[in-house]
């Protein structure tokens, strides 16, 4: 039995996005805390234009860092990125701070929603168009954009944020992100906390944003069973390395896939670590 789980990488890309631009590449990342936990071991990943790519794992796996290494917030968190590199259209952004990563279209909306309180949702809403220079007009249409995707905001627009429920403010959260005109937003976990009726709710406008709006998605997610339905291409991290990667359609049919991360198996979830069987670890490598 091997010690390490392997790592088996594809073209990133999923059959149906075939010959897509390529926006975002993280070539073999680390990514150590306070000088000397290291957390990511060698991640790499691409996210095509127009995808919805899935960052798949349980707690720990490493799927927030990877998103903070991309936006550029572990330096808050004593991390910092020291091997590998992240370009975005193929320039390098690791220089960027994540204001000036915005005004390259990249936003992410962080995990556990982070509303402004004391604001109302409309509010909240707008300070996403903060830093946009193209006049009122263009901000109030895309307002009214947010709220057709989101109907309910539009009825608690002048609630304060804090008073509103858990998938309202993840709501908020989503569309003050689209109020910065991302090009693609990187998104953690956004099923957190919420019902599972209001995780169908999510995903169903994270889907209807990428195909009638164009957003490209980068999303980390330990709700993997949904994540891989909406998802085009999936990436699974365990103990800060990825351990496969491919279509979701194809992740969904993986044999350990099913046993470890759906629930399909009569022993419940374990990490591929704890495999003993040669058939399936052959099967693993293969």
């Amino acid at each position: 039995m091997l010690d390490q789980p392997q790592e088996t990488h594809g073209d990133g890309v999923a059959p149906e996005l075939q010959g897509a631009e390529t926006l975002l590449e993280v070539n073999n990342i680390e990514v150590i805390y306070n000088h000397v936990i290291l957390v990511l071991k060698g991640v790499s990943l691409k996210v095509p234009k127009g995808g919805i790519t899935a960052l798949l794992g349980g707690n720990g796996a490493g799927k927030t860092t990877t998103l903070k290494a991309i936006s550029n917030l572990l330096h808050s968190e004593r991390g910092e990125v020291t091997k590998g590199s992240i370009l975005y259209r193929g320039e390098p952004v690791a220089d960027l701070t994540p204001s000036d990563l915005v005004d390259r279209g990249v936003i992410q909306v962080m995990e556990g929603r982070h509303c402004f309180e004391h604001l109302t949702v409309e509010e909240n809403l707008l300070t996403g168009s903060y830093t946009r220079k193209d006049g009122k007009g263009a901000v109030s249409a895309d307002l009214e954009m947010v709220y057709d995707y989101f109907p309910r905001l539009k009825e608690r627009r002048t609630s304060q944020a804090g008073y509103t429920s858990g998938g309202e403010q993840q709501m908020t959260a989503i569309g003050r992100a689209l109020m910065s005109r991302p090009e693609t937003i990187l998104l953690d976990e956004p099923s957190m906390g919420l019902a599972p009726q209001l995780v169908e709710q999510i995903f169903d406008i994270v889907k209807r944003l990428n195909e009638e709006q164009g957003v490209t998605f980068l999303l980390a997610e330990q709700n993997t069973n949904v994540a891989l339905r909406f998802a085009h291409y999936g990436y699974i991290l365990e103990s800060g390395r990825v351990v496969m990667d491919g279509p979701a359609a194809d992740l969904r049919e993986n044999p350990d896939v099913k046993e470890f991360y759906l629930g399909m198996s009569e022993e419940g979830r374990k990490s591929f670590r704890d495999v003993r069987s040669y058939r399936r670890r052959k099967r693993w490598l293969s």
